[in-house]
């Protein structure tokens, strides 16, 4: 690559680091971009996938007081978030890279729209539930079967998965949304760390890259949160939600 795409590559893992630490949806960002400068769809889902773990990693760090105080059970979600994870990054190995070239666009779009309807349905979260329902093996079994689920999808694809298990951990009891911020990060670091790992066994992670994202990542959500903040919430969802139907419609005009 030349200098022009490594200076591409920075800026939008800065950009993204300063995203995720307000935000979230980073990888609205990183990913369309790697395949715009000519990687592979599924190198860049890997790359993108292993430079930005460490970011799940921080961000259940910093709800580690709140995961305490959470119920024993809810950690047994941590089974279905390993199995889905694998599950679905053997299927990314799997699918033909054409295939996934062609649903690229729609999964930048589904990704997009959840992140849209974030707001919303956190805002339902804080006003809805009670969490008597955590402790019956019927909500057990659902939480499971929907936490494979997103895993699934997280290990194929991963964007937009934080919004799927805060509705799911809502709709099932939770309120405390610290709470639910930190098991949401947590299974997200099981999801993202199973699939990176195995995408590193099979060879899908273009390590240069890889190693320059996640640099780029933490430089910008230590340093530039301030500008982040500055921005405020609502001007950085903007941004993540325009430049995500910008991809979106890029992606869809490149391939025709």
């Amino acid at each position: 690559m030349s200098l022009y795409h490594w200076m591409v590559i920075v800026g939008t893992s800065v950009l993204a680091g300063m995203i995720n630490s307000v935000a979230g949806g980073g990888t609205l960002l990183t990913f369309p971009t790697l395949v715009w400068l000519g990687q592979s769809p599924v190198v860049a889902n890997a790359t993108n996938t292993v430079a930005l773990w460490p970011g799940s990693l921080g961000g259940m760090w910093g709800y580690r007081e709140e995961l305490g105080r959470s119920k024993p059970q809810l950690f047994m979600l941590m089974i279905p978030s390993f199995v889905g994870g694998i599950m679905g990054a053997v299927l990314l190995k799997l699918t033909p890279p054409g295939v996934f070239a062609r649903l690229v666009p729609f999964l930048i779009l589904f990704a997009t729209l959840l992140f849209m309807v974030q707001g919303p349905v956190q805002r339902w979260l804080r006003l809805h539930g009670s969490d008597s329902s955590t402790t019956s093996p019927h909500w057990l079994g659902t939480a499971f079967l929907f936490q494979f689920a997103v895993a699934v999808y997280g290990g194929y694809f991963g964007a937009g998965i934080g919004i799927l298990m805060l509705a799911v951990l809502g709709l099932l009891g939770l309120t405390d949304i610290h709470q639910m911020n930190g098991l949401k990060n947590l299974f997200a670091m099981c999801i993202n760390g199973v699939a990176a790992i195995y995408f590193m066994f099979v060879g899908l992670v273009e390590w240069r890259v890889a190693a320059v994202m996640a640099v780029g990542a933490i430089v910008g959500g230590y340093g530039s949160a301030g500008i982040a903040r500055w921005l405020g919430p609502r001007a950085v969802r903007r941004i993540v939600i325009g430049i995500g139907l910008a991809m979106t419609i890029s992606l869809l005009i490149k391939k025709s």
